[in-house]
């Protein structure tokens, strides 16, 4: 991981934890390995994106498929108004597309305490879909509460908070081409 000066602009923003460049590296990685994964599957593969954090990674991602796939999206909460996780998932926004028999891959842009990404899959398995898989931008392992298999993934992270490339702090920093480590948030 590389830790890049900042500009004077973002204060609260401690270091860059992953370039720009190894950002698009690794997104390209993955999208290889999906596409080899895929290949000659039977049907087209629904990526269904897990908003909001999840659509810079998603639209990156889905553009170095070779593979025949359409894109969803679902959205989520489990923080509420806080910073830190209640582990109760809350539906706001469910997908369109009809997911019975067909090959589904959850991408989520962080995976922390797992709450979501359980929820999620416990979810769509008891919509009888033909098979499930996850990609996830960066993982959190310290932070872990549920067990939950990951298919695809992008970085391991230390306990810190992100944002960019995605992520958000009160919907800011969503934007930055990198992942930053910011200024502990304090409840």
């Amino acid at each position: 991981m590389t830790s890049i000066a900042l500009p004077p602009l973002t204060k609260d923003l401690v270091r860059v934890l992953i370039d720009a460049d190894t950002i698009q590296r690794r997104v390209n990685e993955l999208a290889q390995q999906i596409n080899k994964n895929y290949a000659g599957t039977n049907g087209t593969l629904i990526l269904v994106g897990v908003l909001k954090g999840s659509f810079i990674f998603l639209a990156d991602l889905c553009r170095k498929l070779d593979i025949p796939h359409v894109v969803d999206f679902i959205s989520l909460s489990s923080y509420g108004n806080s910073n830190q996780t209640t582990g109760n998932v809350r539906m706001i926004m469910d997908t369109r597309e009809n997911m019975e028999g067909r090959h589904v891959m959850i991408i989520e842009d962080i995976l922390d305490s797992g709450y979501t990404l359980d929820y999620l899959c416990r979810n769509f398995l008891t919509r009888k879909v033909a098979s499930l898989r996850t990609a996830v931008l960066l993982d959190k392992p310290e932070r872990r509460k549920v067990d939950v298999k990951l298919d695809y993934v992008g970085f391991q992270i230390p306990d810190v908070w992100v944002v960019g490339y995605g992520l958000d702090y009160a919907e800011k920093y969503r934007t930055l081409p990198y992942i930053a480590e910011m200024v502990p948030v304090t409840v």
